[in-house]
């Protein structure tokens, strides 16, 4: 490859941008009038502009993208993460083209995007699921009708849903029955899909997700686990590798399981299969991430590879540099998602960056979208950087990732740094002992912040 469209912005853009640089690779980037300014227009080899702020006339404007790819006449599309990066249709419009996706095919995408679908597909790979609906759910009388019989509480959740969007949890019949058309309306809204099912809900719950990778030579590979317990509403906050929960044992029950659900669908490219595991270790398959997680600075920082070019290589038809016996993980490796937010109110805080500090050493990794002087824009994702703290082992990286907290200064918005020192401060964090209900059980983390 010679040329590739990158259809992002931010942070994952200039990431992208930085392997296509050690590559030879050109780089085209595209930016809405809210991020003209931003550090990865500048960075890339050519930037196209691409409309007003709003998602849909900018970076969900797929005609617009396509025919600057065809201006460009570039060999690939990534997508990063988000906007198009699960776009079924999108995938098959740029393959019919002739411009390679760099990802799974359209139809693996629209597959697995489908979560109902998912569940289907891992069940007959022989992937544990949990227990809940293989069907879509038509109305909120079937709804009860299923829930009655695996128990309450229960998850309903949409089916084309991410990010926590559409997604419930129903302690009894009453939330269920007032939830269900909300939720389905909510799903409709931003999925344009208004399918639902349901999950049996699993209490003291830890979150993994397993890093697969699967060339056009028919390997499939898993580059290890990340724990992403430490969430908020159903959003990651905090990402590490490796779980301090997991044992040898279940992480090559967990890495084996994820290869099969990747083999099952004919996998190709970077993939994550997400798990819920539950207090007796039992792990059931939750999801399937057809695209580059923002989480993925930690496997590389854990394993030493460069996940993008891995992307890359694969999409030109190349098999996987490594056999499952040759990925070794060393070290660990925690990521901070440094948010423009107000961490008591979990809410955005926009506006911009007077000055800022991020500070430098030997195992401290920053994935910035922004730098001082830029704004952070209301219409997107609020992340200002990804900030990854790494070392021989986990005590050392907590004790390094509390010294960089210490020294960070950001000023003009509020961020949920604040958020992090507490975290770092808790015993039970310290000790790796926390489920994805963490941060809802001490409240105390939230509240110190206001």
């Amino acid at each position: 490859m010679k040329k590739i469209l990158i259809a992002n912005r931010g942070e994952i853009a200039a990431r992208i941008v930085r392997t296509c640089q050690e590559m030879g690779i050109e780089s085209i980037v595209v930016y809405s009038d809210a991020d003209k300014d931003l550090p990865y227009v500048q960075q890339a080899t050519r930037s196209y502009h691409l409309g007003e702020p709003p998602v849909v006339k900018s970076y969900l404007n797929q005609d617009k993208i396509i025919e600057i790819a065809q201006k460009e006449n570039v060999d690939a599309i990534h997508p990063g993460y988000g906007f198009l990066s699960e776009n079924g249709t999108f995938v098959k419009q740029i393959e019919e083209l002739g411009i390679t996706f760099i990802g799974p095919s359209w139809q693996v995408v629209e597959a697995m995007g489908d979560k109902v679908e998912a569940r289907r597909t891992m069940e007959k790979a022989g992937v544990p699921v949990v227990p809940g609906t293989i069907d879509p759910i038509n109305d909120a009388e079937e709804a009860l009708t299923i829930a009655s019989q695996i128990g309450y509480p229960v998850m309903l959740k949409a089916s084309a849903g991410g990010g926590g969007i559409g997604m419930v949890k129903c302690d009894n019949e009453e939330t269920l029955k007032k939830q269900f058309v909300s939720s389905q309306q909510r799903a409709k809204m931003y999925f344009g899909n208004d399918r639902m099912f349901i999950e049996k809900y699993i209490s003291a719950a830890r979150h993994i997700e397993v890093q697969v990778f699967g060339d056009q030579q028919g390997n499939v590979i898993h580059l290890f686990e990340r724990d992403c317990s430490i969430q908020r509403r159903h959003q990651k906050v905090i990402e590490e590798s490796p779980s301090p929960y997991l044992t040898e044992e279940l992480r090559v029950k967990m890495g084996r399981a994820a290869v099969r659900a990747a083999q099952s669908v004919s996998y190709t490219n970077a993939g994550t299969v997400e798990f819920i595991v539950d207090e007796n270790a039992n792990f059931f398959f939750l999801e399937m991430n057809t695209r580059l997680q923002v989480e993925h600075p930690v496997t590389e920082m854990t394993t030493g590879l460069d996940l993008v070019r891995w992307q890359i290589e694969v999409a030109e038809g190349k098999p996987l540099a490594l056999l499952q016996n040759e990925v070794q993980q060393q070290g660990h490796s925690i990521e901070f998602r440094l948010y423009a937010e107000d961490p008591a109110k979990f809410l955005p805080s926009p506006g911009k960056i007077k000055d800022l500090r991020l500070p430098e050493g030997e195992g401290i990794r920053i994935d910035a979208g922004y730098e001082k002087g830029n704004t952070v824009s209301p219409f997107y994702d609020p992340m200002i950087a990804k900030i990854i703290v790494s070392d021989s082992n986990r005590a050392d990286c907590l004790k390094k990732a509390s010294e960089f907290f210490d020294s960070f200064y950001l000023e003009g918005i509020k961020t949920n740094a604040p958020l992090f020192k507490k975290i770092l401060e808790d015993i039970d964090f310290q000790q790796g002992n926390y489920t994805t209900g963490f941060l809802m059980e001490k409240p105390k983390l939230i509240e110190q912040n206001q």
